[in-house]
């Protein structure tokens, strides 16, 4: 039986130190993707920040990638994060270095000492993103969807057990939104774990997974029709 890769059993999600979710259950197994869908301010980004150890958990259970949320210590924090990958909306890379320096500077800071490994590494990364041949292009120049590509290809960096994706096509045109999708879609298929927080319905419809409500301080699992 497969352990669960994220557990949460009655716990509450706080938001600045005021609870935003009660009771929340929810249990994601190795290699499925699941959504987390709610209007703004439901709750969606609180609980991934709990996954990610930036916002405590003090009530119920919290289980990711083999650490207790609720027994956390601040020194643990970087090694849980290195075992996930984190997609943001807004990117966040370094505009004045070129997607490889980009990369290069994240498997630096994660204790990659050989200069060799770390580009194979790379070169790995972006070959499954479709951002091998941009790879010497500053990141300033590059479409918004090159760079949500560039952003996934690093959370893929240090093998994560699982990817958090916090609305990553909410700044994105339709067409690159369907790309961005298509590419999660082929990563889930090539064994990623995936949570993803979006409130686009429109996507969940097209691109079907278990999906979780976040509404009126609750979780509950939902049908998107």
């Amino acid at each position: 039986m497969n352990q669960p890769i994220l557990l949460f059993r009655n716990a509450q999600i706080q938001q600045r130190g005021y609870p935003i979710l009660q009771n929340v259950n929810l249990e994601i197994k190795p290699g499925e993707l699941v959504y987390l869908v709610g209007k703004t301010g439901s709750g969606k980004t609180s609980l991934l920040k709990t996954v990610y150890g930036e916002v405590p958990l003090k009530l119920g259970e919290g289980m990711v990638v083999g650490f207790s949320l609720r027994n956390l210590k601040r020194k643990q924090i970087p090694e849980l994060r290195k075992r996930l990958g984190i997609v943001f909306q807004d990117f966040r890379l370094l505009m004045d270095r070129t997607v490889y320096e980009n990369l290069d500077f994240v498997l630096k800071a994660t204790g990659w000492k050989d200069k060799t490994q770390r580009k194979i590494k790379i070169e790995e990364v972006l070959s499954k993103t479709g951002m091998l041949s941009s790879m010497n292009k500053y990141a300033h120049v590059l479409s918004g969807g090159e760079q949500q590509r560039v952003t996934i290809a690093r959370a893929l960096l240090n093998s994560p057990q699982l990817i958090l994706a916090d609305e990553p096509t909410g700044n994105l045109d339709p067409d690159t939104k369907n790309e961005i999708m298509e590419l999660f879609m082929n990563l889930n298929k090539w064994g990623h774990t995936i949570l993803m927080a979006t409130h686009d319905y429109s996507m969940i419809l097209k691109y079907p997974g278990k999906t979780y409500m976040c509404e009126n301080g609750k979780v509950f699992e939902v049908e998107i029709e």
